[in-house]
């Protein structure tokens, strides 16, 4: 194992980032394809605290030795804020999961990226270029491309990963204003244990005893989830964002394929149009923000 450290720590550090993010976005597809299955048996609501739930009992393990230091946070309302917009992200991707096919939501949610880029310019005053506003308009377009309003095959439930990549642009928005002043480990603990709190509060209401084969499924899915969102904070420590960004669009084709063997669910020429159109415009940008990274 220390061999195998070694040679992966001697990759360009470029690489190892690129690396770890598609094994991270392999690994969010796989706990999203869980849970649309246990939404097959069990309420929305109850996945997304099922998720929360395990992901903030593995943390608190985790950072039990160290705890009384983890907790503090100089910033207290902005890590609430940060994790609310997080867990009403996964809110609504989790219904969107449940009604549509993965790769459908998957790919309006990868929208994402652009709605940071616009979250950036209006609340950051970050300069974006008339280029760079084509790329947003771009793929924004490719998501009305899958979702088709006004078409006979359109339902309400296509807006809902649109909505959560607004939700996760806000929190990606609001890291930023945290910056480096935190430790990750204090920003992963708040992001999971809110979101299990608020859940907690309306599981109640929708509750359903699991079987022990879902129970695992459960913990299984919040274990997975903890793991992909550990390899995200390291590929991003690892590699510029700037460098590797475009490696999340991977998560396109885990969710293509999850979809496809688990559900029998086959993108059409509509959701392969749309998806590539956002993909396109999503990397249009990345290259926009590298050049004037560079400038």
């Amino acid at each position: 194992m220390t061999g195998m450290t070694a040679r992966f720590a001697a990759i360009p550090a470029e690489a190892r980032g690129a690396a770890l993010l598609v094994l991270a976005t392999a690994l969010f597809a796989s706990m999203d394809a869980i849970g649309k299955g246990l939404m097959q048996r069990h309420d929305p609501f109850q996945v997304v605290w099922a998720r929360y739930a395990a992901q903030a009992v593995i943390v608190a393990i985790i950072v039990s030795p160290r705890l009384g230091r983890v907790i503090r946070t100089a910033r207290p309302g902005l890590q609430v804020i940060r994790s609310a917009l997080l867990f009403m992200a996964t809110l609504c991707g989790f219904f969107a999961f449940s009604v549509m096919p993965l790769a459908d939501a998957t790919a309006i949610f990868q929208t994402a990226p652009l709605a940071i880029t616009a979250l950036a310019a209006l609340i950051l005053r970050e300069p974006v270029g008339p280029r760079r506003w084509a790329g947003v308009m771009v793929g924004f377009l490719g998501a009305l491309i899958i979702v088709r309003p006004g078409a006979d095959v359109f339902q309400p439930a296509a807006l809902l990963p649109m909505l959560g990549a607004l939700f996760f642009a806000g929190y990606s928005i609001a890291t930023r204003f945290l910056g480096r002043d935190e430790s990750y480990w204090t920003t992963f603990l708040y992001t999971a244990a809110l979101g299990a709190l608020i859940a907690s509060a309306f599981v109640p209401l929708v509750w359903v005893t699991p079987t022990w084969g879902d129970a695992a499924l459960m913990l299984a899915m919040g274990a997975i989830g903890s793991a992909g969102q550990f390899l995200l904070i390291v590929a991003f420590n690892t590699a510029p964002a700037s460098a590797i960004a475009p490696f999340t669009y991977a998560g396109l084709i885990f969710a293509t394929l999850w979809g496809y063997v688990f559900f029998g669910d086959a993108p059409d020429g509509w959701t392969a149009t749309g998806a590539a159109v956002i993909v396109g415009s999503g990397v249009y940008v990345w290259r926009r923000e590298r050049m004037r990274k560079r400038a």
